[in-house]
């Protein structure tokens, strides 16, 4: 089989709450000709990414064209996981003309790049390219390291010293394996953000990158879809922090999952997910709620303090009306009793 027949696929990559999600939709919707399929890789054991996906299935991307992996990273379940997914895609009638897939926000693209060489699939599908997706406002605040002032004087007094965060690792590696950046969010960053983010981005990058300014995912498919890169064969040109190991650590990154039973005003919930992120360094909180008296499901998510919501899809025939919180924190940040007894405090709140 002749590299023109190969499968091509599309990793996007991204930290969390940058955007990915909005990314695959828009793509959804906009196929540009293509059959589309979807595999969603999540952190956390609840699919909610997966489920949003679905929610908008369309006849170029059905909800069989969407599968969903949860609760391990997809480039270290490779044969488990990954392999048999890939080839349940292939086997769909009529067949993909293109897969995207959406790695976790803490997933190293590398890795996943090296899952192409597999015997039982690389003669059949190639990396078509990797999408790197960064919040401009986020990377503008320099939020990956805790104390950037800090760091850069102790880095000025002894350039020997290695002050990198694992947020930070996280980062570079997805900007360093990327062929195209897509800069989200650029109307939070206004034009001194985004100037300042293509500038961090540039630093960091080991070479000449696209950068696009993209706001919620809208992007013509053509400037994505259709690189040709074969990124599968290009790895030494995309450096990691993790070259040379046989693994990478995700023991520096937790998720709990809270069950919350209905509440009355999406407001309570809104303060006490903000409270979490400024008090506890709480990275992303996403999921659902029960709201009493609304027919619809509440769809919650949360970048940090940045907390979006919105009505998303009725609640089914005999499913529970109750809500779901899959919390991300560092490892070190992770109290499960504390983000609890937070999120205790909202259905005190609602039932009062």
């Amino acid at each position: 089989m002749s590299d023109l027949a190969k499968l091509p696929v599309t990793v996007i990559t991204g930290f969390l709450g940058s955007g990915k999600t909005t990314l695959v939709r828009q793509l959804m919707q906009n196929p540009g000709g293509r059959r589309l399929a979807v595999i969603v890789n999540e952190f956390g054991d609840v699919g909610v990414d997966g489920d949003i996906l679905k929610s908008c299935a369309i006849p170029d991307c059905p909800a069989e064209n969407i599968m969903e992996l949860a609760n391990g990273c997809i480039c270290c379940t490779v044969a488990d996981d990954f392999i048999p997914t890939i080839e349940a895609l292939m086997a769909l009638d009529p067949r993909p003309d293109h897969i995207l897939i959406e790695t976790s926000g803490l997933a190293l693209p590398k890795p996943l790049l090296k899952a192409f060489d597999w015997p039982d699939i690389r003669s059949k599908i190639t990396v078509d390219g990797v999408i790197a997706l960064a919040d401009a406002e986020a990377v503008a605040a320099g939020r990956f390291a805790p104390d950037v002032a800090r760091v850069d004087a102790q880095r000025l007094a002894d350039d020997s010293i290695d002050h990198e965060t694992p947020l930070s690792e996280v980062f570079e590696d997805q900007i360093s394996c990327a062929d195209i950046i897509l800069l989200t969010k650029p109307d939070l960053a206004g034009p001194a953000g985004v100037a300042r983010a293509k500038e961090i981005i540039a630093a960091e990058s080991h070479r000449a990158i696209p950068v696009v300014e993209v706001a919620e995912g809208v992007i013509d498919p053509r400037i994505i879809l259709g690189l040709e890169a074969a990124a599968e064969d290009d790895i030494d040109a995309r450096p990691s922090h993790h070259d040379g190991a046989d693994d990478h650590e995700h023991d520096d990154f937790e998720s709990i999952v809270v069950d919350i039973p209905e509440i009355t005003d999406p407001a309570d919930l809104v303060s006490a997910i903000e409270r979490l992120a400024n008090d506890h360094n709480i990275l992303r909180i996403k999921g659902y709620a029960a709201v009493t008296g609304k027919p619809m499901r509440l769809l919650v998510q949360a970048v940090g303090a940045r907390v979006r919501h919105q009505f998303d899809r009725p609640w089914q025939p005999g499913e529970a009306r109750a809500g779901r919180l899959v919390v991300i924190a560092e490892h070190h940040d992770i109290n499960a009793d504390v983000i609890r007894a937070a999120l205790s405090a909202v259905r005190a709140e609602a039932a009062e």
